[in-house]
């Protein structure tokens, strides 16, 4: 990626109706989760732009992890937040050293996915607790997930036999963008069917990701926030554009 796709991308995480209601589905829940500390040593892999290490700073004191080395030094420069560049196959850190270790749509770019949930756990302290989201559901593939360089989507039960593997017991799972997953699977079976030529190459290049019309976006904004309510109350969704899954370590 060059250095204009993080400039788009800088402003897509904090202005776009989809990453600001993900991100606010995501800190309800560990905030649950977590009993609402704001105590915790925090580890954040794959923090793209910065915006989910920010959000995260309501919980405690975050470490920043970016692989691309452009993101790692725009956002170096931008934020001047504790970010180191490195991957979450390999990170840096030593086991059991974070109360909470997230990564937010991550997991989906590496070829060994198994590698890379080992390392999550490995860091996190014994009792702490790995939160991760993935985009789900192989059937929405689209020219969304090639221009952000997905390798997959996943199923909850491919994530969950990813942790089979490692010392953790699960303790929290659902779907979420359940009430748009209707248009956004037609769209991107539309969009399948166009030439790549006609769609765009741009940051998030995607109906859940591209930029929206401010009409539209404040109702699609509205549709996504009411699902998020509905999570706060216990609703758990069967599928969705999305998956998060928390655990916590044995």
């Amino acid at each position: 990626m060059d250095r204009q796709f993080y400039v788009e991308y800088y402003t897509l995480e904090r202005e776009h109706w989809w990453f600001r209601v993900r991100g606010e589905i995501i800190m309800d829940r560990i905030k649950e989760l977590t009993g609402g500390r704001t105590d915790l040593k925090i580890l954040n892999v794959g923090a793209a732009t910065g915006r989910t290490s920010q959000i995260l700073e309501r919980f405690g004191q975050v470490t920043s992890i970016e692989f691309d080395q452009i993101c790692f030094e725009f956002v170096k420069e931008k934020l001047g937040i504790d970010i180191h560049q490195g991957s979450i196959t390999e990170i840096q850190f030593e086991e059991n050293s974070y109360d909470l270790v997230c990564a937010f749509d991550v997991v989906e770019h590496v070829e060994d996915d198994q590698k890379a949930v080992e390392e999550l756990v490995r860091v996190c302290k014994k009792d702490g607790l790995v939160v991760i989201t993935v985009p789900a559901f192989m059937s929405l593939w689209s020219h969304h997930d090639v221009v952000n360089h997905h390798i997959k989507r996943y199923k909850s039960a491919e994530i969950r036999a990813l942790f089979s593997k490692t010392p953790s017991a699960k303790q929290y799972s659902s779907y979420f963008n359940f009430l748009l997953f209707p248009p956004i699977y037609l769209f991107r079976q539309l969009s399948n069917m166009l030439p790549k030529s006609w769609t765009r190459k741009g940051a998030g290049s995607d109906a859940t990701a591209g930029q929206s019309g401010k009409f539209a976006g404040s109702i699609l904004f509205g549709v996504f926030n009411i699902e998020r309510s509905l999570m706060k109350m216990g609703f758990k969704w069967p599928f969705g554009v999305s998956y998060l899954h928390a655990v916590k370590k044995k």
